[in-house]
């Protein structure tokens, strides 16, 4: 029998539709602190208005997600805050746009 070194993530699809809310709330999170917004806007160039004009931008959606996986504490805070189990947001953001690319970090 070969044992498994790694979960099983079998269980953790998320549909497109339900992955697009999830990044939604994330991205309502997100508007919400005053100390990383900013830092989110640096990182992606965006503005305000442009929030609002991409906030149904499955694209969009996606970079919300992959900036708060950078670091652990934004996603666990996202995820304590939005009541979504923080692995829920990696099943999402495979779910979106890109996220069938292998990660190289």
């Amino acid at each position: 029998m070969i044992k498994k070194d790694f979960p099983d993530r079998s269980h953790s699809s998320v549909s497109p539709d339900r992955a697009e809310a999830i990044a939604l709330q994330a991205l309502g999170w997100l508007v919400a602190d005053e100390e990383l917004l900013p830092v989110f806007l640096g990182a992606t160039g965006a503005d305000g208005s442009e929030l609002r004009a991409r906030a149904g931008d499955p694209v969009f959606l996606a970079s919300v997600i992959d900036f708060l996986m950078m670091d652990d504490r934004w996603i666990l805070s996202c995820a304590d805050a939005c009541g979504i189990p923080p692995e829920t947001f990696a099943a999402a953001r495979a779910a979106l746009p890109g996220g069938d690319l292998p990660n190289w970090t």
